[in-house]
C-alpha cells in the first residue's frame, strides 16, 4: 500500500516546475525573455504584482469557500510547520526572508516552550551514558 501511495505522490517541486514552464510559454508569447529573476507570481505582462494586490487575491479566493484564511496567515502557519519538524532556524529565516535569524526567533520563539524540556532530555540522555562504565 505505502509503494502506491508514493507512486502517486507528486514528486517534491513538480506543480512549481509545470507552472515555470506554463509562465514561460505565456510570457514568451507577450515577447518576454524570462530568466533567472522572473518571479513565480506576476502580472499578465510578467511585472510584480504590488504585496496588497497578492494578499487581496488571496482573500478574494478564499472568501467565496468559506474560509477566514489570509495570505499572513499562511506565512505563519509555514513556519509553525517547520518548527514543529525541526527545521533549523537558519532555514526559517531564509525561507521568510527575515534580515537576521534574531528577527525569526524573536517571532516564532513562542512555538518552541517543549524545547528546554528537550534539551534537557538530551543532555541527561548523555550525561547517563557518559556515566556507565565502558
Amino acid at each position: 500500500m505505502a509503494a502506491i501511495r508514493k507512486t502517486l505522490a507528486p514528486r517534491p517541486g513538480s506543480e512549481l516546475k509545470a507552472w515555470r514552464a506554463k509562465q514561460a510559454q505565456e510570457l514568451l508569447r507577450l515577447g518576454i525573455r524570462p530568466d533567472g529573476s522572473t518571479r513565480i507570481v506576476t502580472r499578465e505582462d510578467g511585472s510584480s504584482p504590488k504585496p496588497k494586490g497578492i494578499t487581496e487575491a488571496v482573500s478574494d479566493f478564499m472568501k467565496p469557500r468559506g474560509s477566514a484564511v489570509r495570505l499572513h496567515g499562511l506565512r505563519h502557519s509555514h513556519a509553525s510547520h517547520l518548527l514543529a519538524e525541526n527545521v533549523h532556524p537558519k532555514i526559517m529565516q531564509e525561507r521568510l526572508g527575515h534580515h537576521s535569524i534574531s528577527v525569526t526567533m524573536d517571532i516564532y520563539s513562542h512555538l518552541m516552550p517543549n524545547m528546554q524540556a528537550e534539551a534537557a532530555a538530551k543532555l541527561d540522555a548523555v550525561l547517563t551514558a557518559a556515566k556507565k562504565p565502558a
